[in-house]
């Protein structure tokens, strides 16, 4: 009997995208399948993704287990010799259907030149399996060196999806209930620039919100704050839409440091980013990506970054102890204790949930509309995760007015909506309406 594969995803949310498309790729063979969708991000993701191969391997003793993956790219001789592992594929690999055809091999090692790969295809899915909100792939790889980043060795050069083949997908999955799209990369903000005719992030969002009108939310993933085009400006400014939410990659707020990483922005040009949205976009809120412990990082060079999360009010933190990755330019700078980069994770996470708290208590009262995700959990316009007292389906719009806190949830009571309101996307539907899961 076919069935479908189980599949462990780690790292960021183009992984949770390919994760999906694997889904399909894989379905309707008979075997009992484990994929493992790795990341090369940190120490830390590769040592969580060796313990779940170990567990899947004692919980399924019959199953076939195949690693892939940016851990699995950058080191696959690694997860090969685990005898836990059947096969290891590469990430370019991965996404070919020929791959998990019937005929293909069931063990050994599909590693490719990922530096050679110069297109990423588009996958059509019908949908997620939560029709609330799905991640797009538009852009692949990177072609930037940043010197504490492996990832370009595990994705390759960037390269973009046609945008007609975007907007196909989005139209697809819009059609098929989904009510908010991410759009992932690994270099997102890069999108557009390899096309034979080059484009933008910024045209890129306008076409889907034109040519895709049954949408009811479009969301960024993380943005370089340094190359924000002037098209994505002005969407920013007059779709409403695109979510006012940008998740910024800061990964420090000292010059030093942002140079030493060989980043593409500085201090002041996260300042510039932040207030000009701001000025557009009044009810925008930001996150952003941090490494804290970065080699020769000083304590001055780290309160430079504290004091810009405060400065800049960042109230969705990411923020990662710096972990040396072998062949790195960073790995081969003097390192800082362990216990000094935990300790600064740990005083910038802090830093954030304040700002997150403040965030939240300045809710209380507002009225929201919440797009349902699951177990009476939603998200407003702007990422902030609302409790509702209703019992709604995911992928329901709600207006509610907010009462409340609780452990970093919001928690409201559903408002009926003002019959004399205009209609505009994204309006409450009733349970089992149009906004409805499948």
């Amino acid at each position: 009997m076919a069935r479908s594969p189980e599949i462990l995803t780690f790292g960021c949310r183009l992984n949770a995208y390919e994760s999906e498309v694997l889904r399909h790729l894989a379905s309707g063979d008979e075997e009992d399948l484990v994929i493992v969708n790795t990341c090369a991000v940190t120490a830390e993701a590769e040592r969580q993704a060796r313990q779940a191969i170990r567990r899947a391997r004692r919980e399924r003793p019959d199953a076939r287990i195949v690693v892939t993956g940016c851990a699995a790219q950058i080191s696959p001789d690694r997860f090969a010799a685990m005898p836990e592992v059947d096969r290891v594929i590469g990430n370019r690999e991965k996404m070919e259907k020929a791959t998990w055809a019937p005929d293909a091999p069931r063990t050994g090692t599909t590693v490719g030149d990922i530096a050679a790969v110069r297109e990423t295809a588009s996958h059509l899915i019908a949908g997620f399996d939560r029709h609330t909100r799905a991640f797009l792939q538009v852009q692949n790889g990177c072609d930037h060196r940043c010197t504490f980043c492996i990832i370009p060795f595990g994705r390759g050069p960037s390269r973009s999806v046609p945008p007609e083949e975007v907007v196909e997908q989005v139209r697809l999955l819009a059609v098929s209930g989904v009510r908010e799209v991410v759009l992932c990369g690994v270099d997102t903000i890069a999108y557009g620039a390899d096309r034979p005719a080059p484009s933008t992030l910024g045209a890129l969002v306008r076409r889907i919100l034109r040519e895709v009108p049954m949408l009811s939310r479009l969301r960024l993933s993380s943005v370089d704050p340094a190359l924000i085009d002037e098209e994505l400006w002005e969407a920013l400014a007059g779709e409403s839409r695109l979510m006012p939410h940008l998740h910024l990659s800061l990964q420090a707020g000292d010059d030093v440091v942002l140079k030493r990483m060989k980043r593409r922005h500085l201090r002041d040009d996260a300042r510039a980013v932040t207030a000009r949205a701001r000025r557009i976009r009044p009810d925008i809120v930001f996150g952003a990506d941090l490494i804290a412990g970065f080699p020769t990082e000083t304590a001055r060079m780290f309160e430079h970054t504290l004091e810009l999360v405060r400065e800049l009010d960042l109230v969705y933190l990411h923020v990662f102890p710096y972990s040396p990755r072998p062949g790195t330019p960073a790995a081969r700078m003097p390192q800082l204790p362990p216990a000094v980069r935990r300790e600064r994770a740990a005083r910038l996470r802090e830093a954030g949930e304040r700002n997150l708290l403040r965030f939240l208590h300045g809710k209380l009262g507002a009225q929201e509309e919440i797009l349902m995700e699951s177990d009476g959990l939603g998200r407003t316009r702007d990422f902030a995760r609302v409790r509702l007292d209703d019992d709604l389906p995911g992928g329901v719009f709600a207006r509610a007015r907010i009462e409340g806190l609780d452990h970093g949830i919001l928690v409201g009571r559903r408002t009926p909506r003002d019959p004399g309101a205009p209609e505009a996307h994204g309006a409450p539907d009733p349970p089992g309406g149009p906004g409805a899961a499948a």
